[in-house]
């Protein structure tokens, strides 16, 4: 070592070097560089000794190689530990020779690499409790002096410091992970229990899933067009599943339930004191779905100064908090759904044109279900499941003869989530007898007057009546559609062929149509 050497600037320079990062590699392998400069040392190690359990493990190494983590762990007998325990309640610098040492403790500590010939440690102590040592060996015998030990042993703090960081960000780092596991197992649970499956997806809304899965790998806006009711919510959320943001936040957010006055707050977050009673900063909804995804729902009830704001975060992926003066950048993806006639809004002068054109980059329509009536028995199954869990039956009663048919001939202006309502309103008052589906109210088709000719000729003109047939021949056959007792030879077609037809005509069969066709 150098005579005359500034203790001061060592001390501050070794600090600078074991701080200066979370990567605790990294800040040993900083130490070790310049700690050479002033005495030997081929290796540093930085250790965790934990008394209670008896075992040493290396956090980390260093050598004329570079810094590595490390996970390597002995366990010291009762015996050593005791001796240990004594000397590990002062914070020290000590010095050691291979000669000089016990014989079992050197045994030991060949066991975690620290088997050089001589060796310079210190015990990390902070606020009276030991959390670690650092070692720095030579191969070279009485390779340390005094000297060395008093520069050494003005690293303690910053070392404890360091250490005791670098714990505390692993136990972090680990609690999040566990975290994120969990939230992860519940999405996962939660899309399962809510049956977030795509009922439909390979039949009445399959040309809808072809293009959910052409638009999720993509960034790009989706506006999502239909009805009330024909379940926009559940496809903005397969395209969520499907895309590579599928770990992030999905925040779901109904324009039409948050007061206009409010609308920019609850969006875009406030500032301390931007208006009366915003006594602390809030981040909004738009903040909090970072690196994730936006539906809006009802995007036709945005005000205006809400729809111009928008428009900032589809151009420049920034906004501003209400009461702020500095943009915060975003990464997050906006999916929209409206029941209502944009462009008519936009005639009226009710939303902006500029933001119809940004949100209708890839637009989706929705059919509503008296245009996929395939996809009823399927559903009609699936709430049957559901809502006997919910109201707490232990079996599913059973269905009432031809109750199939008197489905498909209602309209079902409220779509599915009528038919939800429906099949709850079925099960509560069946009391275990075969449930019987009461469809009153605008939608159900009229019974006291007959079709007029004009109206039967229309219909002689559609695939309604050519369809009623099939169901009738399906039913009289069980859903059976080839054989000597199918549905195909009693129409005179080949199974093929009759296949064919029903797929054109949304008629479901296969395992689509279980329990459809039952004789009344």
């Amino acid at each position: 070592m150098s005579a005359g050497i500034d203790e001061n600037l060592f001390f501050k320079e070794a600090t600078l070097k074991i701080c200066g990062t979370l990567d605790i590699e990294k800040a040993l392998w900083d130490c070790f560089c310049y700690v050479r400069r002033f005495m030997p040392g081929d290796v540093m190690r930085l250790l965790i000794v934990q008394p209670e359990t008896g075992m040493i493990k290396t956090v980390a190494t260093a050598t004329d190689q570079g810094g590595r983590l490390d996970n390597v762990q002995v366990y010291f007998p009762a015996s050593l530990r005791e001796e240990a325990e004594y000397r590990m309640r002062t914070p020290m610098a000590e010095i050691h020779n291979e000669q000089d040492s016990d014989s079992r403790v050197t045994s030991e500590m060949k066991k975690i690499g620290l088997n050089t010939q001589s060796g310079l440690s210190l015990t990390l102590v902070i606020q009276g409790t030991f959390i670690g040592a650092v070692f720095l060996g030579s191969n070279k015998l009485d390779s340390y002096r005094e000297e060395h030990a008093r520069l050494m042993g003005s690293l303690i703090e910053p070392w404890a410091i360091a250490l005791s960081n670098c714990l505390r960000y692993r136990e972090v780092a680990r609690l999040k992970e566990m975290i994120e596991d969990d939230r992860r197992f519940l999405q996962h649970e939660l899309r399962r229990i809510s049956g977030q499956d795509i009922i439909g997806a390979d039949f009445g809304l399959r040309e809808v899933m072809d293009r959910v899965r052409q638009v999720a790998p993509t960034s790009s806006p989706v506006l999502l067009t239909g009805e009330t009711g024909v379940g926009k919510e559940v496809i903005s959320s397969a395209i969520h599943d499907m895309s590579l943001r599928h770990s992030g936040p999905f925040i779901k957010v109904n324009c039409g339930a948050i007061p206009p006055t409010l609308m920019d707050s609850e969006l875009f977050g406030h500032e301390k004191g931007a208006f009366t009673g915003a006594i602390s900063r809030k981040r909004g909804l738009f903040e909090r779905a970072d690196k994730g995804t936006v539906f809006l729902d009802e995007i036709g009830e945005l005000t205006q100064e809400a729809q111009i704001r928008l428009l900032r975060v589809l151009q420049e992926r920034e906004i501003e908090r209400v009461g702020g003066d500095r943009s915060i950048k975003l990464d997050l993806r906006i999916i929209a759904a409206t029941h209502r006639d944009l462009e008519s809004l936009i005639r009226e002068g009710r939303f902006r044109e500029d933001l119809y054109f940004r949100l209708q980059v890839f637009p989706i329509h929705i059919p509503p279900l008296r245009e996929r009536i395939s996809d009823l028995p399927a559903l009609v199954q699936y709430f049957l499941e559901k809502k006997t869990r919910e109201i707490g039956l232990t079996d599913i009663p059973p269905l009432e003869p031809g109750f199939m048919e008197r489905l498909m001939d209602y309209s079902w202006p409220g779509n599915v989530r009528e038919l939800e309502n429906a099949v709850e309103r079925a099960l509560i008052v069946s009391q275990g007898r075969p449930l019987s589906f009461d469809l009153p109210g605008p939608g159900s088709p009229p019974q006291a007057e007959a079709p007029s000719p004009a109206q039967a000729a229309v219909d002689l003109n559609l695939d309604r009546l050519q369809a009623r047939h099939i169901r009738q021949a399906l039913t009289q056959c069980r859903g059976r559609v080839e054989g000597e007792r199918g549905a195909a030879r009693r129409l005179g077609l080949e199974p093929n062929t009759l296949r064919y037809r029903m797929k054109k005509l949304g008629i479901p069969f296969g395992r689509q149509a279980k329990g459809l066709y039952q004789k009344p």
